[in-house]
């Protein structure tokens, strides 16, 4: 196992430098300048010179490149255009916000998108047809209009959860949990019909393999089969696409703060990417691309730990 993560972190580090490296390089060619977006109207060419030369942004791309990225090797992400104030505490202030709502999502999907799945492999027929018609229909769904049903119907008529959804968990845990779970259901709605289609097909399969009914044969009690048999074998290609769900998260996840008000990632990056805040962009998405190592790293452990033949001889 030592050695699938050794692997998994020699490729995460290119993936890291080849991220920043884009992310940079298209930045440098947005039209505009962010001098002018700061000074506003009154800019004058006098005015833009010497606010692209205190930022630096005079200097050739080589230079801010190289610069940039040593800078980043040590944890300092820059100051941000717009308030001079460190990157690293801006993302520091707003990424708590973001991993509660993407980790509330992945965890409905996971529970209510296995438990489906499941049940539609051990009852086909009506149940089945049932739970295929309810996983099109959360396919279908945007996020953002199941979003602001259930923010319609559970906040503001019937009042059972606050209309601004989000409080930091420091400051109150109880708040915390009851302005979340709206916002984690409409994004984990739709990831959760991937899950439990996923889970149906890899359980069906699972269901009806031979060893399945030799262990019937012998006597061992149905419900032992079915979970720490068939079930085992069967989350290896759930959690195999477990990453991918994850990318959708966090990307509708942007999506969903905005409808609840969620002070995260998604309103730092838009906010940034209008006021062409660059250092802001250039970090946040640095910040969300470990975010997605990270996690894709804990499922490729975990996928190793299910199927040994996945791990490097």
């Amino acid at each position: 196992m030592g050695k699938l993560i050794a692997y998994r972190l020699a490729l995460a580090l290119p993936q890291l430098a080849l991220v920043s490296l884009l992310v940079f390089f298209l930045t440098y060619l947005v039209p505009g300048s962010p001098a002018a977006a700061i000074l506003g109207a009154s800019a004058t060419p006098e005015s833009l010179a010497q606010v692209e030369s205190d930022l630096g942004l005079d200097q050739p791309f080589a230079e801010r490149l190289v610069e940039w990225f040593g800078a980043a090797l040590t944890g300092d992400l820059g100051l941000s255009y717009s308030n001079s104030l460190p990157v690293s505490d801006l993302i520091a202030e707003r990424l708590p916000a973001t991993l509660s709502l993407v980790g509330g999502g992945l965890f409905f999907a996971a529970v209510f998108g296995i438990l489906l799945g499941v049940l539609a492999a051990l009852r086909p027929g009506p149940l089945d047809r049932a739970v295929n018609g309810v996983t099109s229909l959360g396919l279908a769904i945007p996020e953002f209009w199941f979003g602001l049903i259930l923010s319609l119907v559970f906040a503001v008529q019937l009042g059972w959860v606050p209309v601004v959804a989000y409080t930091p968990l420091v400051e109150d845990p109880a708040a915390w949990f009851t302005g979340m779970i709206l916002p984690s259901i409409a994004l984990g709605a739709p990831a959760a019909a991937m899950v439990a289609r996923q889970t149906r097909g890899a359980m069906a399969k699972a269901l009806r393999a031979p060893y399945i009914d030799s262990l019937t044969a012998v006597g061992v009690p149905r419900t032992r089969v079915v979970v720490r048999y068939a079930l085992k074998n069967a989350m290896i290609p759930v959690l195999a696409s477990t990453g991918l769900t994850l990318r959708i998260l966090i990307g509708a996840s942007f999506v969903v703060e905005t409808v609840f008000a969620i002070p995260g990632m998604g309103e730092l990056l838009l906010h940034s990417v209008i006021g062409k805040d660059f250092p802001v962009v250039q970090g946040a998405v640095l910040v969300v691309a470990v975010l997605v190592i990270g996690v894709n790293l804990v499922l490729d452990v975990g996928y190793g730990l299910l199927d040994p033949k996945v791990r490097p001889q």
